[in-house]
């Protein structure tokens, strides 16, 4: 077997909304699809990838270096042992051949947009779900049969107020999701803290609401929102600072009780080590966001998994940013703590199969070979007609 074409394009994902950091006017994002010599259901097999939200496209890193060392690398190269199969690790190696240790920023971004395609390709050539094909080959043969998913939204918007705040965590709320997420940072504290009770008029509880400040905050700002939610009980106080303060980070901790969360923008296992470390993070109830997608895939985070234990996390920690469906079987498959969900918006990328639906809660996964972007109607399209597969 072999891949005989590996194709790139840039698809856009902007929107008008905005979180305490960036607005997402111009935001695009990567496509790729890996396209194989095997045959199933009289079609080639493809395996399709893209970079999570948050991130812009990194067709430069992926034309100039990546892509490249794949298409002049020796077929059988990039093939597991029994030959009848892509190997991601081999692959991996081969597009990380030649680079630095070290400036894990967005090169991380461009070679996990490749495995991801590779590791739906590979679970399609195996004919089994990813989910499953993880829980087979990298855990311990057994499976979560749904996943715990938040609806994450409420983002600053022109013309927003707290009316239509509110309206949009009903509708997530009637989607079946139980915990919501909204944005935190983009106004000042007493803004906030009344559309914080805005939502919680909604929700009812505290426990169903995660906010979310994007890296926004110094150490004193930090504290001061950590003082100004503590009597809220919210589900999690999301990344306050830089997310490579990890000074900041600890120091918080000293501060809120609650559950706090980060880790979305650490890019590699080494970073997300220092933060196990330095960090602060308490394994009795923070949550750990590492995103797959944009820490050189799911080859790289496995390795990030397999140090949670000594520092007394487990993969129950671990939820993880980019609502996509990647994280959806990783989280099944290695049974994670949960997976963000986009409702709403990041169109067509964000959201999962179109036949499953959220119940208290939770989410059930497709049966179809590879990720699932083919119980994705709207997404496959844009696949598709991106890279002419």
């Amino acid at each position: 077997m072999r891949i005989v074409d590996i194709r790139e394009a840039v698809v856009p994902i902007s929107s008008p909304i905005r979180n305490a950091y960036i607005d997402f006017s111009k935001m695009t994002a990567s496509v790729v699809a890996v396209v194989t010599d095997v045959i199933r259901d009289g079609k080639p097999v493809v395996g399709y990838g893209f970079n999570s939200n948050g991130r812009y496209a990194a067709s430069g890193l992926l034309n100039e270096r990546f892509l490249p060392r794949l298409r002049e690398a020796n077929a059988d190269s990039l093939l597991n042992e029994a030959g009848d199969n892509l190997d991601p690790r081999r692959i991996w190696a081969t597009m990380m051949s030649n680079e630095k240790p070290g400036g894990h920023g967005e090169r991380s971004v461009a070679v996990g947009v490749v495995d991801m395609a590779v590791w739906d390709a590979v679970a399609k050539i195996a004919g089994v779900p990813l989910w499953r094909y993880l829980a087979d080959t990298e855990g311990d043969g057994t499976a979560d049969d749904s996943v715990f998913v938040y609806a994450a939204g409420g983002y600053y918007y022109p013309g927003k107020d707290d009316t239509q705040l509110q309206e949009e965590m009903r509708r997530y709320r009637g989607m079946g999701y139980e915990v919501v997420k909204m944005k935190i940072g983009g106004a000042s504290l007493d803004e906030d803290k009344r559309r914080i009770e805005a939502v919680l008029e909604v929700v009812g509880d505290g426990k169903y609401l995660a906010v979310d400040a994007n890296g926004r905050f110094d150490l004193d700002t930090a504290i001061a929102y950590a003082e100004g939610m503590s009597q809220y009980g919210l589900f999690w106080y999301e990344e306050a600072g830089d997310p490579l303060d990890y000074a900041l980070q600890a120091e918080l901790a000293k501060h809120y009780d609650g559950p706090m969360a980060t880790g979305e923008n650490l890019f590699s296992h080494q970073d997300a080590r220092n933060l196990l470390r330095h960090g602060g993070m308490r394994p009795d109830r923070d949550w750990l966001q590492f995103d797959c997608a944009l820490s050189y895939g799911l080859v790289e985070y496995l390795r990030t998994l397999a140090l949670l234990p000594d520092y007394g996390f487990s993969s129950r920690n671990v939820v993880p940013h980019g609502g996509h469906q990647l994280s959806l079987n990783i989280a099944a498959g290695l049974k994670l703590g949960g997976n963000e969900s986009y409702p709403e918006v990041f169109a067509p990328f964000g959201g999962f199969a179109d036949h499953t639906q959220v119940e208290d809660g939770r989410i059930g996964l497709p049966d179809a070979p590879g990720i699932g972007f083919e119980c994705k109607q709207k997404l496959i399209k844009c696949l598709r007609e991106a890279t002419g597969t």
